[in-house]
């Protein structure tokens, strides 16, 4: 099973909301997931980003793939914890 680290859009029309999550390659894109791993909200403020950093890491180490958008909040998310 091919498993990949990507968005899942929830929100309503032109409010986007997104759910990081772990799933099986051929899932839809709003379908079934394994893990609720992080939020993204781009409409917010600062567009907020919650990631469980733990967990990403955990399922990059089983062999998950990420997507492009997730690589990049992932980078911008380890650059915020390592300035802490």
């Amino acid at each position: 099973m091919a498993v990949v680290i990507r968005l899942r859009r929830e929100g309503a029309k032109n409010r986007p909301f997104y759910n990081v999550v772990v799933a099986d390659k051929r899932s839809p894109r709003d379908g079934k997931f394994i893990e609720i791993v992080g939020s993204y909200d781009p409409v917010g403020k600062n567009q907020e980003k919650q990631l469980k950093l733990d967990r990403v890491e955990h399922w990059l180490g089983q062999g998950a793939k990420a997507s492009d958008t997730v690589k990049s909040l992932l980078r911008k998310a380890r650059a915020k914890a390592a300035a802490a």
